[in-house]
């Protein structure tokens, strides 16, 4: 079984990439990612591994975000974030999926 993971200050992280965090958002997309957020595993983004972008991309930009881009666009946006993110060796998946979401001003959807 596995450990839970300790409850992460998600708010710190977020600012070190955002000039403002919506704390309401932030705390609906902690909520929306549940139990993903126990294992240690499944709370980091693998931006290495091209099936957990498409992952990101299809199953959190297309139908949570309800974004239409072409997939191009989309994965131009992820490697975007990636950028962003390049100085954490472990991408916090809060902290990433804020910031997809914002990117395309879709933090209201968390409000």
């Amino acid at each position: 079984m596995a450990e839970p993971q300790p409850q992460l200050d998600y708010t710190a992280n977020v600012e070190k990439y955002a000039s403002t965090v919506d704390a309401a958002a932030l705390k609906a997309i902690v909520k929306y990612l549940g139990i993903a957020l126990q294992n240690r595993d499944s709370s980091l983004v693998a931006t290495s591994d091209p099936e957990e972008l498409k992952r990101v991309r299809d199953s959190f930009m297309k139908k949570k975000l309800g974004l239409t881009q072409t997939d191009a666009e989309l994965d131009a946006a992820l490697k975007d974030v990636i950028t962003t993110m390049s100085g954490e060796r472990n991408k916090s998946r809060v902290t990433f999926y804020y910031l997809l979401a914002e990117k395309f001003g879709k933090l209201g959807l968390f409000v």
